[in-house]
């Protein structure tokens, strides 16, 4: 019985009832620490969790904070910390602070406890600049999705501070159409900004980096002719995941992965994926590659910031033949690609957060 209350109460209700517990938490029982300076970024919904992607989005967002907005101190808040997070700050909030939250592809109902998190970081702080760092948003057209997407309107529009980024043109749109009242703009995935081309290394063998969950597109037969082909086309191959599928990892073990796969993929004569950020990991490391689309556009649409590299093979229309044509154009190419500096794209997310 009380199981099936619990599954009863709303994940909202929860939140407000944990957050009028924290009211009354002395600051010293807090574990946080934020520097007393004149002028502080906060990052909330940090990645501490095992998706490698929303890792490297929180590194490349922390990087661009900090080289642009030189005299500010930039401080994390672990998503797994968000409320304890969002009352200390709250209590410890200066006028000049500046508020983010995280890029990604959790914006909309499918997430929904991530969106509820966000929301509650834009009413917490309704008279501090925010900037919600390059997202892909995807509300449902069924009922729930649509009340969901009237809250969010509601919250959004009622920040008079708010800074939108959409990482591609149909997010930008919605934006647009929906959030009439909040700036908004259109640049690549804060992770396209990062260079990770050194050290260079040698090449040898492929990546296969293909995720195995509900966002997959090939079917299990397509996949096992893929590992056909990259078995006799080259003389290894590994298999590796933006997903190590760990909670609660520390600043400097989620660095360190980072890192490590950013290694292997710079090791590799190609990598084959069909994830969003195991093709922009390929980017930022002028690793060739070959991308096959997921069940969703993000793969797709950021594909339109990057379609200029000589490295990235997208291959919209699955066929084996397909694979093998672009493994042979990869193995036969003696083109040094050079990789395009994206960060000029966000030139103007400065210049528009003075003027919020």
């Amino acid at each position: 019985m009380i199981t099936k209350l619990k599954k009863l109460i709303s994940h909202k209700t929860k939140v407000k009832a944990l957050l009028y517990k924290l009211k009354f938490k002395p600051d010293k029982d807090f574990n946080f620490k934020i520097p007393d300076t004149n002028k502080r970024i906060f990052i909330f919904l940090a990645a501490d969790y095992g998706n490698l992607g929303d890792v490297a989005i929180t590194y490349a967002q922390h990087k661009f904070l900090t080289n642009t907005f030189e005299d500010y101190v930039t401080t994390e808040i672990p998503i797994s910390k968000t409320l304890s997070g969002l009352e200390f700050v709250r209590r410890n909030i200066k006028k000049d602070d500046i508020i983010t939250t995280v890029g990604g592809g959790n914006m909309g109902d499918l997430y929904e406890q991530i969106e509820n998190y966000r929301q509650l970081v834009f009413e917490y702080f309704p008279n501090n600049k925010i900037i919600s760092f390059p997202q892909t948003i995807d509300f449902s057209e069924s009922e729930s999705g649509q009340i969901a997407l009237a809250n969010a309107q509601r919250v959004y529009s009622g920040h008079k501070h708010l800074l939108l980024l959409a990482r591609e043109q149909k997010t930008f749109d919605f934006f647009q159409k929906n959030f009439p009242n909040n700036k908004s703009l259109l640049v690549p995935d804060i992770v396209m900004s990062l260079n990770r081309v050194e050290p260079i290394f040698e090449r040898k063998g492929a990546v296969i980096c293909l995720r195995e969950d509900k966002e997959k597109k090939l079917t299990r037969e397509q996949n096992k002719q893929l590992v056909e082909a990259f078995s006799s086309n080259f003389e290894s191959h590994i298999f590796r995941d933006t997903h190590i599928g760990t909670d609660f990892m520390s600043l400097k073990n989620r660095v360190g992965e980072l890192f490590s796969i950013w290694n292997t993929f710079k090791m590799a004569e190609v990598v084959v994926t069909d994830r969003l950020h195991g093709m922009i990991f390929c980017f930022i490391t002028n690793t060739p590659a070959i991308v096959l689309l997921n069940n969703n556009h993000k793969v797709q649409s950021s594909y339109e910031w990057i379609k200029s590299s000589k490295n990235i093979h997208l291959i919209p229309d699955y066929s084996i033949d397909k694979v093998k044509i672009a493994i042979e154009k990869i193995k036969s190419s003696n083109e040094e690609n050079v990789k395009e500096d994206l960060l000029k794209h966000f030139s103007e997310v400065k210049k528009v957060i003075s003027q919020l």
